[in-house]
C-alpha cells in the first residue's frame, strides 16, 4: 500500500493531493506529524477491513478528514466532493469498459 518510488504518481491528482498536503503543513494549518498520524490511521483501517485502497486515496482521505476535524472544510464540503469523485470515477470506468 506504499507507492511506486520511481513513479509515485499514477494521476495528477495524486501529485496535487501530495503537494496540498506540503502545503498546507507548511503554512501551518496543520503538523505534519498530525498528517503522518491521520494517513496511518486510514492505512491501518484499510488493511484491517481488507479494503485494497490506493495509497494516495487514504492520503485524500486522511488530508480531509483532519481539514475537517480542525474546521478548515466542512464534512458537507467533504461529502459532496466524495461524491462527485465517485461519480466521475464510476463514468471514467464505463467509458475505459466500452
Amino acid at each position: 500500500m506504499r507507492p511506486n518510488p520511481e513513479a509515485p504518481f499514477r494521476e495528477p491528482w495524486e501529485a496535487h493531493a501530495f503537494a496540498l498536503a506540503v502545503e498546507l503543513s507548511d503554512k501551518g494549518v496543520f503538523e505534519w506529524r498530525e498528517f503522518s498520524l491521520a494517513l496511518g490511521a486510514q492505512i491501518k483501517a484499510a488493511d484491517e477491513q481488507g479494503r485494497a485502497e490506493p495509497y494516495y486515496a487514504l492520503w485524500l482521505t486522511a488530508l480531509e478528514k483532519l481539514l475537517a476535524n480542525k474546521g478548515v472544510v466542512s464534512e458537507v464540503v467533504v461529502d459532496a466532493r466524495t461524491a462527485s469523485m465517485k461519480a466521475q470515477a464510476a463514468q471514467a470506468h464505463a467509458t475505459k469498459a466500452v
